[in-house]
């Protein structure tokens, strides 16, 4: 998934995102801080998010389901995938991906898991911190390998 992928996906929801909320156009409009008409314009189909209001509203409605359906558990996990083109640091530790999850792969402290949903990868360790993300199955493996041997 790239940024106008995702920009795409979600302004197409913005209407759906919002009723689930339980928001008028106005309330969701000032929380995004758009106007009011950018919003009909986004929920009519005429325009499309900017990539900041797609950022704003995963993150502030991350719990959504209509967002979960698309992203999976870990909404923000998949933007800071995307904006970053990949993520190759340890950060936050995760639960385990019990649910949106499958198991792709394992081999000493380190396992590769892939999104449901959103179909990207992750490495995770023995106690679920991330190590490292990308939608790049080839680069996801390479990372794995190395991160297995060095341990």
């Amino acid at each position: 998934m790239n940024p106008e992928q995702l920009i795409e996906q979600i302004s197409h929801r913005a209407i759906l995102i919002r009723t689930e909320a339980g928001y008028s156009q106005e309330t969701m409009a000032s929380i995004l801080g758009i106007s009011k008409k950018t919003l009909v314009q986004i929920e009519k189909n005429r325009t499309t998010a900017s990539w900041t209001v797609v950022v704003a509203m995963v993150a502030l409605f991350s719990d959504s389901e209509i967002i979960q359906s698309l992203l999976g558990d870990a909404p923000m996990e998949v933007i800071r995938t995307i904006a970053h083109k990949g993520l190759d640091r340890p950060k936050g530790k995760t639960l385990g991906g019990k649910v949106w999850w499958k198991e792709v792969e394992e081999e000493k402290d380190f396992r590769i898991q892939q999104n449901m949903i959103s179909q990207h990868f992750r490495i995770l360790d023995r106690e679920d911190y991330v190590w490292f993300s990308s939608f790049d199955e080839q680069e996801v493996f390479e990372r794995f390998h190395e991160l297995s041997q060095s341990k």
